[in-house]
């Protein structure tokens, strides 16, 4: 709560509203009220996020904008809401994002436009519930909640097999959070009856109670990351997905994997998450490695970029389980810069699909020739893929593998492969899409950006140049919170 508005209920409820107004609309005799009105709650979600930063005391410990209600008073559920800096840049994110889906969907979505367009607003409204939920109960509620729209999204405006992936990502992503459930239940009884997470940060639990706990929040944070080997159903949903879709499930839904861990798994087990850190480590350096490798041999744009999404989140949850503020600060970062970069990625490709109706690398080449000004743009966004300094990609890989080296001398030479491999199968996607000769009529016929997406694809340039040349307002804000809980979880009694 600040100056009497409670800002986190806003940036909760201001775009789920707007989607209610947007359904409001009906049908495609009104898509141009569906499309002003779904960008105007866009930009007002967005607008009400901006206090929080400019508010936030970034030398204040513990979690800020408390807002406190009883929600179901039986079961001592509250609707508990606060934010720490982590949180933060998630939040800012989302909101940002979602103005720029809004955006980029505006002509391109022709059928059932107002049921689109409100989808991604409550999908907005439920991540920032997640982020913001002090709450077990609550947490789960939203985590779940983001499930609904984006089923909808790749099931009713994917492609030819949207049916499949959208049941596949349900399923699995499903399937893992349903022991969370459980594993917040015996909680809530060993808690006396509490949901509040500030409450199970002290709890002295038993090492095999905080082996299973860890093991039950794992399955469902692995999967939505998603960690190597329960990714599968990543590259089917990315491929599926329409462009907005695909940007959201990039730039947002994978980060609440790893801020499950960061929110759940350490403070609440921070015995379990020391002693299966080497596990989750393995697993962090396999997805660096291995798919970096699979991305190589990718024929189709989406699914390359889709495979070197779960290559970047290795990244992430390696620097989170060094349990150091260089690795802890850099993975957070990587999660801001990840949202911007592969969310840009797949913005390139829609561009080149709404045109073509290809994602095969093959059907290009030569397009600098037909569209310089998006061939430039794509350069920089290939450029931060690959971690080039002065680029946001670079900021979060940097600090990762400096963590990385103060644990161990080899994680760190595993992890910095990421920065061969990733220039190998980025680049050379670049090359053969965009330099040479025109390779046929298709490209011949191209045109350049228009107003519409050279403005989203400008504003995520922008933002990625920022972040690289100048982090210090990103990172900042973490120092406290990333100090607290690896304070919190240094008074693990294990070694």
């Amino acid at each position: 709560m600040l100056l009497g508005f409670p800002l986190l209920s806003l940036a909760i409820w201001v775009p789920i509203l707007a989607g209610i107004l947007v359904l409001a609309t009906g049908s495609d005799r009104n898509a141009g009220a569906a499309r002003v009105i779904a960008l105007a709650g866009a930009v007002l979600g967005f607008a009400v996020t901006l206090p929080l930063y400019t508010r936030f005391d970034s030398l204040a410990g513990g979690f800020q904008f408390m807002e406190f209600a009883p929600w179901i008073g039986s079961f001592n559920v509250n609707y508990y809401l606060g934010i720490d800096g982590i949180s933060l840049l998630l939040i800012l994110l989302n909101s940002f994002i979602t103005v720029l889906v809004v955006i980029a969907g505006w002509g391109v979505i022709k059928e059932r436009v107002a049921q689109y367009l409100s989808a991604f607003l409550f999908l907005s409204g439920f991540m920032n519930g997640a982020f913001s939920a002090l709450d077990a109960l609550l947490f789960y509620v939203f985590f779940e909640a983001t499930l609904i729209p984006m089923f909808l999204i790749i099931g009713v405006w994917g492609g030819p097999n949207r049916v499949y992936a959208a049941v596949k990502f349900f399923l699995y992503t499903l399937a893992g959070s349903l022991l969370t459930l459980v594993a917040l239940i015996y909680l809530y009884n060993v808690s006396g009856g509490s949901f509040s997470l500030l409450d199970y940060y002290r709890l002295p639990l038993s090492f095999p109670a905080q082996i299973l706990i860890f093991i039950a929040f794992f399955l469902a944070f692995a999967v939505k990351v998603p960690m190597w080997p329960v990714h599968t159903w990543l590259p089917d949903a990315h491929v599926e997905a329409p462009t907005g879709g695909s940007v959201v499930l990039a730039a947002m839904m994978l980060k609440l994997g790893a801020y499950g861990f960061i929110r759940l798994s350490l403070p609440i087990v921070p015995d379990a998450s020391y002693y299966l850190a080497g596990f989750v480590i393995a697993l962090s350096l396999i997805a660096v490695v291995y798919i970096g490798l699979v991305s190589l041999v990718q024929a189709d744009m989406k699914k390359l970029i889709a495979y070197s999404s779960i290559s970047h989140m290795g990244f992430v949850t390696l620097g989170i389980f060094i349990f150091n503020v260089n690795g802890m600060e850099g993975a957070i970062i990587q999660m801001i810069s990840h949202g911007f970069i592969s969310g840009a990625l797949f913005l390139c490709v829609g561009v080149l699909y709404d045109r073509v109706h290809s994602r095969m690398i093959a059907d290009y080449g030569g397009v600098v020739n037909t569209m310089p000004v998006f061939a430039a743009l794509f350069m920089l966004f290939a450029m931060a893929n690959v971690g080039l300094p002065g680029t946001s990609g670079f900021v979060g890989e940097l600090l990762v593998i400096l963590g990385a080296v103060k644990a161990s001398f080899w994680y760190a030479a595993v992890a910095a492969t990421t920065l061969v491999f990733g220039a190998a199968y980025t680049l050379w996607m670049y090359k053969r899409v965009v330099f040479g000769a025109v390779a046929n009529h298709h490209v011949a016929a191209l045109s350049d950006l228009g107003f519409r997406e050279f403005l989203v694809l400008g504003l995520l340039a922008v933002a990625v140049l920022a972040m690289g040349v100048w982090p210090n307002p990103f990172a900042e804000v973490l120092h406290v919170s990333v100090s607290d809980l690896l304070s919190h979880v240094s008074q693990s009694k294990l070694p």
